[in-house]
């Protein structure tokens, strides 16, 4: 795991531009640097060593030196493509990963990445060609950033180092904010700086001539075998997994694993069976998963090293975590996950972690209502509407009323993802100068037209791994990991794995009474049973707790009624929010979050902020 930045383009005070985007993202790599430099092509490197820890520094070339690469990521079937291209009469200098990818490019050329089995985002410039070819992995676990100023791309692991280069002129893009207060991430190939594009999962490109020339080289489907058994599916899931988590030990350094009470990590850690592990908890009781991990660890003979963050912790991180993501995103989990990551830091350079198992094998407790509204959802379409209308017309909530409202909606319009925070008339209400073109489900359609023949939870499944996982779960994972140097490692999120659960039947997924039955049977071979069939919590936090208190009500009404606030939104409605949170009118605990993290990570990008870029 590593962090690289580069452009085209000659530029007098090239190496002095590369080195400050280089120096941007060091927490990526704070082991060694290297660059390349031939006037055309400017390419830098942050290396976090892991394999191959004496020859594997970057960039590096082939044997002509006509071709070189900067990587970032592993790829875990590297051992069997360099027996492939040795057989080939490929000459190899090292024993290194990254290696192997310039070798697989010159034999197959973009062919190669179907080859591959890892996490990787990656740019290989070809001198002879004057041409720059990158590749992203087939999930998103790797990021990738770009932007093409006067005929010339800028890119990086990191948006910091593009915003480091004189080319690029900062600027908040409009459309990313309107759809982060649905979604609470940036959408797609969008992000919050104008003209910057994330390389979307399963997406490669060339550049040549000032043009860029993107496409997809792989994308996930879904096709239930209906011909196995239950046991047939416990079984691959079990083996895939357990290929899964040996490949991803591959290592020279020593791996551990992030531990939360919930059956994710839990399988991961007990099926990797290593020596050390790693939790955060806070001081409420339903938000405190220390001593399940402990128990846990005790019983598979791990060691579980644990770290209690106080909310006074967690709120002063705020702004640190916010530049480390780039971008606003509006999970309390991701500084959850900035604390157990330090923690891990302490003792390991690589951890693994539960990241994918809910999409790939339907985790998620929404993934359920489908199968609670089917009843209801036999009645005229009319008539749900009718009530509907009515459930929404009483201003008070009662029970049922998100039921009859929900329920009088077709999947592909009530379903966006595992967030859905303001829908159009709040955001509208709320947005100084809202557009109101920016239709959430203009944005999912093209994704669901995939899916037309599938059933409802397979659609939510699709949506979730080409929209929150990537936006999200993967997001959140690599920025606050590497923010501590800390290469993580998700061993749910491989081909292999992916190749099983995407052939697993709906009904051996998702019934009324649990998610993910068909893992959590899996995962019951080594797991007790508190722990296989306890509901998803991943790493909790008690936001909706600290808003009522008048220390973080305060703050919050600071930076709602800042200068900044006043630019994008009517602030008197960003209040009321936050009153009738603290009043127990209303939980808009995740509202208000969202708002308050795009706060944070403006005045630490355009404002006053220490960390201000």
């Amino acid at each position: 795991m590593c962090g690289f930045a580069g452009f085209t383009g000659y530029l007098e005070n090239g190496k002095d531009v590369l080195t400050d985007m280089m120096n941007k993202i060091i927490h990526r790599g704070p082991d060694s640097a290297g660059q390349y430099i031939d006037n055309k092509a400017y390419m830098g490197f942050r290396r976090l060593s892991i394999i191959d820890l004496d020859n594997g520094s970057q960039p590096m070339f082939n044997e002509n030196k006509k071709i070189v690469i900067t990587f970032n990521g592993e790829i875990y079937n590297y051992q069997d493509l360099r027996k492939e291209l040795i057989e080939k009469g490929h000459t190899f200098a090292n024993s290194s990963d990254t290696e192997v990818l310039i070798h697989a490019y010159e034999e197959y050329g973009e062919d190669m990445l179907n080859k591959l089995r890892g996490m990787f985002a990656f740019v290989i410039w070809d001198s002879e060609k004057e041409t720059l070819f990158g590749a992203r992995d087939f999930f998103g676990i790797k990021p990738f950033y770009y932007t093409i100023v006067d005929g010339n791309i800028i890119y990086g692991s990191e948006i910091k180092s593009i915003l480091a280069h004189p080319a690029y002129k900062k600027e908040v893009n409009d459309v990313a904010l309107e759809n982060y207060l649905t979604f609470q991430y940036s959408v797609l190939p969008e992000t919050f700086f104008k003209g910057v594009y994330k390389l979307m999962p399963g997406h490669c490109f060339t550049f040549h001539n000032g043009q860029i020339n993107i496409k997809r080289y792989w994308e996930p489907t879904f096709e239930a075998d209906e011909n196995k058994s239950l046991d047939d599916f416990v079984q691959e899931i079990d083996d895939a997994m357990h290929d899964s988590v040996e490949h991803h030990k591959i290592s020279d350094v020593e791996v551990g694993s992030f531990l939360s009470s919930g059956v994710d990590s839990s399988y991961v850690a007990a099926t990797f069976n290593g020596d050390k592990t790693f939790t955060v908890g806070f001081d409420y009781e339903k938000y405190n998963e220390i001593d399940y991990a402990k128990a846990l660890s005790e019983k598979i003979q791990i060691d579980n090293y644990s770290k209690l963050v106080s909310s006074e912790e967690y709120w002063a991180a705020i702004p640190k975590i916010q530049y480390h993501m780039d971008e606003p995103l509006a999970d309390p989990a991701a500084i959850a996950l900035y604390f157990v990551s330090q923690t891990a830091a302490k003792h390991v350079k690589v951890s693994m972690s539960g990241e994918g198992a809910d999409e790939f094998f339907g985790g998620y407790n929404i993934y359920k209502e489908p199968l609670d509204t089917a009843g209801y959802r036999k009645l005229p379409k009319g008539l749900r509407k009718g009530l509907a209308n009515v459930a929404q017309a009483i201003p008070f909530k009662f029970k049922g009323k998100n039921f009859l409202i929900r329920g009088s909606k077709d999947i592909e319009e009530r379903f966006i993802g595992n967030a859905f925070m303001f829908n159009e008339k709040e955001r509208a209400k709320i947005l100084k100068n809202p557009t109101g073109k920016y239709d959430h489900k203009e944005l999912t359609k093209p994704f669901y037209d995939k899916v037309k023949d599938k059933d409802d939870i397979t659609k939510m499944q699709y949506i979730d791994i080409n929209f929150w996982l990537i936006g999200d779960i993967l997001l959140k994972a690599d920025k606050m990991s590497m923010a501590h140097s800390l290469e993580v490692r998700v061993p749910f999120l491989d081909r292999e794995v992916f190749d099983v659960a995407r052939t697993i039947p709906t009904k051996y997924k998702v019934n009324k009474s649990n998610t993910k039955y068909a893992m959590r049977m899996a995962a019951h071979k080594y797991l007790p049973d508190m722990v296989a069939e306890k509901k998803k919590l991943g790493f909790p936090v008690p936001i909706r707790i600290w808003l009522k208190d008048d220390k973080y009500y305060n703050m919050i009404k600071k930076a709602f009624t800042s200068e900044a606030a006043e630019k994008y939104f009517n602030t008197k409605e960003l209040v009321k929010y936050l009153d009738d949170h603290k009043e127990g009118k209303a939980d808009n605990s995740r509202k208000i979050w969202t708002v308050y993290m795009f706060l944070v990570w403006y005045n630490d990008f355009f404002g006053d902020s220490e960390y201000a870029a």
